[in-house]
């Protein structure tokens, strides 16, 4: 997946302007240029070379996922220490101008790094090449996506009165993990209730769920370093008509963010479509959070969809949309897909059936 990647980051310095070389420290970065995923080391990319510096436990590791990679010529370089991969680093620059993630390395780093370099704040040069997602990419996505939604048909039955939240995570992630996951992409959240589901992001508990609950499920799998995300709510038992019509409003507002996805679009467009619904339906108030992010190696990444939002979105970027309404006493509504930006508009990444808050039946067999 890493051809040209080494050769676009030198093409984005150049650009750029203020370095010929940059240091990498931010593992996702690291992992999109490179293919390397220990949790220690940094790459330094000149004009004619890529070196990755890391420590011991990870030299052949780095140099076999630097050969799966295409980058046969590139480096490994071993130090024994963070204070002496800082100084290999330093020496590499040689006192050139070297391009850094200063968001990504403490002040002493940055100043130990500046006795012997000149760093310059780089950051957003590598997030700007890794928000264009290649078909390979997509493709693990929306395998990671998949997989999210088979998990979720399977225990989604288990939403009866009685069982905890806690117990319905574990089995999501264990069911994703035996349909291929590495795991899944963030804490799972299941949040039931008048009081947990008005939380956006409630950590599953031992509160059993009761009949008239809202239940939100926020769910993702990891796949090869990628994510997925995905958000469904459901009602235990029968909804009430005002559970109904909440949910129909989500439901719409959902709808009207995804129809004005596409490529050059505002993002603060997609989030304006979408709290204009809630907001002619008397909830825009309980609108308490922005309508979506990037999601790639990190599962919130660029361009982030919200009011405040400069990005615009172009084609081959991979975002969320999620509108919701929550009330303390009352409970929330959330629906969220992730979504490929195309030339014409988007593509769905992700299938789970949305079309009304009941659980689905258990599978026949």
């Amino acid at each position: 997946m890493t051809s040209g990647r080494v050769e676009a980051l030198r093409s984005a310095l150049a650009a750029d302007g203020r370095a010929a070389s940059m240091l990498v420290s931010d593992p996702s970065n690291i992992r999109w240029l490179t293919g390397f995923t220990g949790s220690s080391g940094s790459v330094v990319v000149t004009a004619g070379r890529v070196l990755l510096v890391t420590d011991g436990r990870y030299t052949d590791q780095a140099r076999r996922q630097l050969d799966d990679a295409g980058l046969g010529d590139a480096e490994v370089v071993t130090a024994v220490s963070a204070a002496a991969m800082d100084a290999e680093v330093a020496r590499l620059a040689d006192g050139e101008a070297l391009g850094a993630e200063a968001t990504r390395l403490s002040h002493a780093r940055w100043s130990a790094l500046a006795e012997h370099a000149s760093p310059v704040a780089a950051d957003g040069l590598l997030e700007g090449l890794r928000r264009h997602k290649t078909a390979d990419e997509v493709a693990v996505m929306e395998r990671a996506a998949s997989i999210a939604s088979a998990a979720l048909a399977e225990v989604a039955p288990m939403l009866v009165a009685g069982v905890r939240e806690r117990d319905i995570r574990d089995e999501l992630e264990y069911r994703m993990r035996c349909h291929g996951a590495d795991g899944p992409s963030y804490e799972t959240i299941v949040a039931s209730g008048p009081d947990h589901a008005a939380r956006p992001h409630q950590r599953p508990t031992d509160r059993e769920l009761c009949k008239g609950d809202w239940v939100i499920i926020d769910v993702g799998a990891l796949l090869q370093g990628y994510h997925s995300d995905m958000t469904r709510t459901f009602c235990v038992g029968e909804p009430s008509a005002e559970q109904l019509r909440w949910y129909a409003a989500v439901a719409e507002s959902q709808a009207a963010g995804l129809a004005t996805v596409g490529d050059g679009v505002p993002a603060r467009e997609v989030d304006a479509a979408c709290r204009e619904v809630l907001e002619a339906h008397g909830l825009g108030e309980f609108f308490i959070h922005g309508t979506g992010h990037g999601v790639g190696l990190d599962i919130h990444e660029d361009p982030f969809v919200a009011r405040t939002s400069a990005a615009i979105l172009h084609s081959g970027d991979v975002v969320t949309v999620e509108p919701g309404a929550y009330r303390v006493g009352t409970g929330g509504v959330r629906i969220e897909d992730l979504v490929l930006v195309t030339d014409d508009g988007h593509r769905p990444l992700t299938s789970f059936p949305k079309d009304d808050p009941c659980p689905p039946s258990p599978p026949t067999t």
